[in-house]
């Protein structure tokens, strides 16, 4: 179904990923777009804000990029990584793969390079317009208008258009007014770690100085630190920590006591970085939350979109991957209901609100696993058995990993059917220290009975 209303543009506040990535799908079915951003135009303001952790792109992000045709731009300026090295005690070096074979690899990608490759895909049709240094205040409810400042003059202004799409995110003062909606829900769980990025340089000649194809992880219980390759041969880190108590941010005051500290639980990663310190304190310590609400519209005016209405902790690599998901099944709805918003903005929503709300439970109980559990023998027993399972039944058997990352499986199958496999799994390795010792056909049809 063909829309009929493409003069009066379309408004998407934020120009980051999953703005960017929309404006190109609406661009394509001829809406005349524009995009409203808060910040400096990215590709021309070089302002490091260290908070950026790098992106871990997968199938369902692949998926969206090759709609608009920018996966294979954005698949060569990128780096596969094969699995989770995990750093042991010791330095001992154990890498868990991701897939069942070498193609089920993710990608590390530059947030930053990324949005840039996004924005000039944008920029190509003609029908889109970039508008920076506009802070968006919010969604006035008694005139049906969202109010902006120009941060260039200070002035106020309001906009208008056949509806407007707030990719604004975490942040978003269009869900902040929402909130005086009757029977509008919010809940925001910020956890008790928060983060710090950090970086490994690259070494002699820009080689990289641990495995280049793998995430790298250091898991001590309760908190942990992952490295993800860039091309220019560095590492992106991030130490994951509690904000307060005895092993947290709060405590570690001094870069002799950064030092001390990573001195005595990750040595072979201070080796590495020569300007630890220098980093620690210079980068801002970032929280890490999860938003969930409803409805994610505005009468048939305003649409919340990515993290505006979803927001996820990084620990299953799905945020943009997610984000990116939205803007197909939103093509899809446009498709099916041309410029008539209400269904759009309706069916939209009823089709991702379990999915993405799926997801973030996911992304929580994943960070329990890679801080915990990536070094317990039981845990790297399950996961051998999953692999094993799918290369012994590639058609009919996925891991609740693959089924997340490496398909377009709806995050809530593969959470509910995820969550089964677990416990079964689980009860089936509890008592042997080898694989070998189970029937993988009897394994499977066990797995087959518990999900029919």
């Amino acid at each position: 179904m063909n829309s009929s209303n493409k003069t009066e543009p379309i408004i998407i506040v934020g120009a980051g990923l999953s703005g960017s990535l929309l404006a190109i799908f609406l661009a394509k079915r001829g809406y005349q777009v524009k995009i409203l951003e808060c910040r400096k135009d990215m590709r021309l303001d070089n302002t490091y804000s260290g908070r950026s952790i790098n992106m871990a792109l997968s199938s369902r992000g692949i998926n969206a990029l090759k709609k608009i045709g920018l996966e294979q731009e954005v698949l060569g300026n990128s780096i596969p990584m094969k699995g989770r090295m995990i750093h042991g005690d010791r330095s001992h070096l154990s890498l868990t793969p991701y897939g069942r074979d070498e193609e089920q690899v993710i990608y590390s990608i530059s947030r930053a390079g990324l949005n840039a490759s996004l924005m000039n895909a944008a920029e190509k049709y003609s029908e889109v317009t970039f508008d920076f240094e506009k802070r968006c205040l919010g969604l006035d409810l008694e005139r049906d208008e969202i109010r902006f400042k120009d941060l260039k003059n200070g002035n106020h202004f309001t906009v208008d258009g056949q509806c407007i799409f707030d990719t604004e995110g975490v942040t978003s003062a269009i869900r902040c007014s929402m909130l005086a909606m009757p029977y509008f829900n919010f809940s925001q769980l910020y956890l008790e770690h928060s983060y710090k990025e950090l970086t490994i340089p690259p070494g002699a000649g820009g080689v990289h100085q641990m495995e280049k194809e793998a995430l790298h992880i250091w898991p001590k219980g309760n908190y942990m630190l992952i490295a993800l390759p860039n091309q220019d041969g560095s590492f992106t880190c991030t130490l994951f920590l509690p904000l307060k108590g005895f092993l947290s941010f709060e405590n570690l005051k001094s870069p002799a006591a950064v030092r001390s500290f990573f001195k005595e639980k990750f040595p072979d990663a201070l080796e590495l970085m020569p300007d630890l310190t220098d980093h620690f304190f210079q980068n801002p310590t970032g929280s890490l939350i999860t938003v969930k609400c409803s409805p994610w519209h505005y009468q048939e005016k305003v649409l919340l979109v990515g993290d505006s209405a979803h927001a996820l902790v990084p620990f299953y690599g799905q945020g943009m991957n997610c984000a990116f998901e939205d803007c197909v099944v939103l093509d899809q709805c446009i498709d099916n209901h041309g410029d008539n918003w209400k269904l759009v903005f309706q069916e939209y929503e009823s089709l991702r609100k379990e999915n993405t709300d799926a997801i973030a439970d996911l992304a929580l109980d994943n960070f329990v696993e890679m801080r915990d559990l990536m070094a317990d023998p039981k845990f790297i027993l399950k996961r051998n058995l999953e692999r094993r399972l799918e290369r012994a039944f590639p058609e009919e058997f996925r891991s609740k990993y693959s089924m997340v990352t490496f398909s377009d499986i709806p995050y809530s199958e593969a959470m509910r059917k995820g969550r089964l496999q677990d416990i079964i799994l689980k009860q089936l390795c509890y008592n042997i220290v080898s694989i070998d010792d189970l029937d993988l056909k009897i394994v499977k049809r066990k797995l087959d009975s518990a999900w029919s």
